[in-house]
């Protein structure tokens, strides 16, 4: 039977970088006289300056960006003001199929810090498409709501509700051959044509089964996937430890060209 735990804050689906370098510059003279001509008085000594207060170096905080790293204007207006957690999956170009993640997080005077990552994952096999439809083999891009977990082992510590379930078992190869056993062990489901704050394997598609669904961030196997984002075993309980519904957290997932945007 699925255990369920927890709660869930449901929010509408969307599809939806300083450093301080100072430089002080010392300079010395040096005087003579001439052979055999007498030696002026020294001079009598200047009075000390008085030292000027050290200029404080700002905190890391104050060096944070207020924008996430990456990011583009344009995207980064998609993510809604109340997320301050946000996990970056992206692409070297449309077509790829290998990801990097890394968790963001927002602090209260707006400014965002790496929190965890990078991690190495994969996307789908053909790459990423903002047009994503059932078996295009194409991660859809956008920015999506996460809350939502679970997996075929017991609850990892996650702060999301999370289902252990025997459904997420699964069997078969992956596009290299590669065995898929494993990979639902743990997932997150991304808000992506499917009902927030129901089990990952919950199969309603609000925009029709014509648009795929089940996209997961879930366990890598080695390999692609077909529409998912998977990441390391460790990286994947490290990620859910981490979420926080409070923060309203979403991925932001697509090749870096047009995240950037």
């Amino acid at each position: 039977m699925p255990v369920r735990k927890g709660t869930t804050v449901t929010l509408p689906t969307r599809a939806l970088t300083g450093t301080l370098f100072s430089a002080l510059v010392l300079a010395g003279v040096l005087t003579g006289c001439t052979a055999g001509e007498p030696r002026p008085a020294p001079p009598a000594p200047a009075p000390a300056a008085s030292k000027a207060p050290a200029q404080e170096r700002p905190d890391a905080a104050n060096r944070a960006p207020s924008r996430i790293p990456g990011i583009g204007p344009r995207t980064h207006g998609r993510i809604p003001d109340g997320t301050t957690q946000v996990l970056v999956v992206t692409g070297d170009g449309p077509d790829g199929n290998v990801a990097t993640a890394v968790l963001h997080q927002r602090d209260p005077a707006g400014r965002w810090h790496r929190t965890a990552g990078p991690w190495t994952g994969h996307n789908a096999l053909r790459g990423w498409t903002d047009a994503h439809t059932a078996g295009d083999l194409r991660s859809p891009i956008g920015v999506f709501r996460i809350g939502d977990a679970g997996g075929r082992l017991p609850d990892p510590g996650a702060r999301f509700p999370y289902d252990q379930d025997e459904e997420f078992a699964v069997s078969g190869t992956g596009f290299l051959g590669e065995p898929l056993e494993g990979s639902f062990d743990y997932v997150v489901a991304i808000d992506y044509n499917r009902i927030p704050g129901t089990t990952p394997l919950n199969k309603e598609r609000p925009l029709g089964p014509e648009a795929g669904g089940g996209v997961w961030i879930h366990v890598d196997h080695g390999g692609p996937t077909q529409a998912c984002v998977s990441l390391p075993r460790e990286d994947m309980t490290e990620l859910l430890r981490a979420l926080d519904p409070a923060r309203e957290p979403v991925v932001v997932m697509g090749p870096a060209s047009v995240l950037a945007g």
